[in-house]
């Protein structure tokens, strides 16, 4: 028990380290680390990820929010549809056999670290500007997706959230940040809740994850506002690769 609560607790703590700095959720990294270091299966990974990371949004919404680093209203509008489809991305995963969602988030991962690459140069893209009943609709349709891909892979959401929110809505890198971070509360918290009822959740990793994830969280959302994270985002998004490659050549059972 002793020996399972370090592991967690150091996998927590790179989980928010990363999830803080650069806002895309720690679960591209904590997932990984859990069905790799804890040896527990893909879907229990997931459900316990999620679960954990809902701290991530409470730790790092906290901390952006003190830099003024925060939307609250999108936030909340963000999380109207969430909510509701984080449920039913978390169901989908579950009816997943465990090959074909160790694919998926294989796929998810390079996903993400293509994500990371493109980061600074997404707000160069953006030429137009959206508001009033646009911009409402606009980040409804985003948390429909964020919400679903958070409930599914076990992440916070913020994979699709932030660069949407970067590119579509001409938000700043760190409140769009913020921003996702918040979100992740009620949308995580509802898909984390329909994997517990799944039995996805190992509750027994959840207090050194949590710990971890609160700490580390705290520390990378502090080193996003006073660093560049250039070289960092280019490390991650190679480490990611090539753990997303490992996940997608994944076998198929034989029958």
């Amino acid at each position: 028990m002793k020996s399972q609560f370090i592991h967690s607790l150091w996998i927590g703590v790179v989980a928010g380290c990363f999830g803080g700095l650069v806002g895309l959720g720690g679960g591209v990294v904590m997932i990984p680390l859990m069905v790799a270091i804890l040896k527990i299966t893909q879907h229990r990974a997931h459900g316990t990820s999620l679960f954990a990371l809902v701290f991530t949004g409470i730790t790092g919404a906290i901390t952006y929010g003190m830099k003024g680093s925060v939307d609250v209203i999108a936030s909340l509008i963000l999380a109207i549809t969430a909510i509701f489809t984080a449920r039913l991305g978390a169901r989908f995963a579950n009816s997943l056999p465990e090959w074909k969602l160790k694919r998926a988030f294989g796929a998810f991962l390079i996903f993400a670290a293509l994500i990371l690459i493109a980061k600074p140069y997404l707000g160069e893209l953006h030429h137009f500007e959206i508001e009033g009943i646009a911009k409402i609709i606009t980040l409804l349709i985003i948390g429909v997706f964020a919400g679903f891909l958070a409930g599914m892979m076990g992440i916070g959401g913020g994979t699709v959230m932030v660069p949407a929110l970067v590119l579509i809505l001409n938000f700043g890198q760190h409140i769009a940040q913020g921003t996702s971070l918040l979100c992740m509360v009620p949308a995580g918290a509802v898909g984390a809740y329909t994997h517990l009822k799944l039995g996805n959740v190992i509750r027994d990793l959840l207090p050194g994850l949590v710990l971890g994830i609160i700490g580390g969280t705290y520390i990378g959302s502090n080193i996003a506002h006073a660093l560049s994270d250039a070289y960092l985002r280019v490390i991650f998004s190679l480490i990611i690769t090539w753990t997303g490659i490992r996940f997608l050549r994944t076998p198929k059972p034989v029958k």
